[in-house]
């Protein structure tokens, strides 16, 4: 396999918004993924890609960001439905107890989200744990680090060095939470709206995390930089629309010309 494509979601809602696809076109992605025999890949998986082991033509990774609610009430039943699977970067510090919510519940747009995250009431928009638990259990998702509680730490008035330590003990403590609840904690890690620094990847690599996704429109090459792993940004389009951006981004020399037009 030449390149390896990394999709990025965030929310699967009816209810429109920011970063948000619809359950019908979320269906009519994965749709197009199972007619068109994509594999979708889990983490263990892109470690083999990144070290040079052969993967099958048609492969990929559907990313999803934050760990909102509507994430199991409408992508998980969907994922399920076409047997594919994806991975799921959780900020930890909003993910609550409780057992878990049928499909009748609520799901608001994106900013309905930040404002009542921000307000304390997080449970009302984000995952509990028991959905994580059943979600993984039924192999829909895998989930990992997008730190504890997704900072943009150098909005805060800090210093550059201030700032490292803050995210050190950000990914950390996401560490620590995913362990205490799921039992494991991989490598891998999500950066917050895409921002690192130098002094963060560093951080990350102390605590253990050697596979980096950013939002950056990269392609990633079985010899490229796995702590800079490159991300497609998914749309309200139709499910071709989707093919054909998988098209160029498993192709190296696609990619290349596709950026160097845009760039025109």
């Amino acid at each position: 396999m030449k390149a390896l494509p990394v999709l990025m979601y965030h929310h699967v809602s009816p209810s429109p918004g920011l970063v948000t696809i619809a359950p019908q076109t979320f269906r009519a992605h994965m749709a197009a993924l199972a007619r068109g025999g994509w594999k979708t890949l889990g983490t263990a998986e892109v470690e083999r890609f990144f070290a040079g082991e052969a993967l099958p033509e048609k492969s990929l990774v559907i990313s999803f960001d934050d760990g909102y609610l509507d994430n199991f009430i409408h992508a998980h039943p969907i994922l399920q439905e076409y047997g594919l699977h994806g991975v799921l970067f959780l900020a930890t510090a909003w993910l609550g107890e409780g057992n878990p919510r049928d499909n009748q519940v609520e799901c608001p747009n994106h900013g309905r989200c930040k404002e009542l995250i921000a307000a304390g009431r997080a449970d009302e928009v984000a995952l509990r744990w028991s959905e994580v638990q059943a979600m993984e259990a039924a192999g829909t998702f895998e989930f990992h680090s997008h730190t504890h509680t997704h900072t943009r730490w150098d909005k805060q008035g800090l210093s550059s060095q201030a700032c490292a330590v803050a995210m050190e003990e950000d990914i950390q403590r996401s560490r620590e939470s995913l362990m205490r609840h799921l039992g494991h904690c991989s490598s891998h890690l999500c950066w917050p709206q895409g921002f690192y620094t130098d002094d963060y990847i560093a951080a990350a690599r102390r605590q253990g995390f050697e596979y980096l996704y950013t939002t950056e429109k990269r392609t990633n090459l079985p010899q490229g930089n796995p702590l800079k792993i490159g991300r497609v940004v998914t749309k309200e389009r139709p499910g071709p629309w989707l093919t054909r951006r998988l098209r160029i981004y498993s192709s190296p020399g696609l990619s290349s010309l596709y950026a160097l037009l845009r760039g025109a």
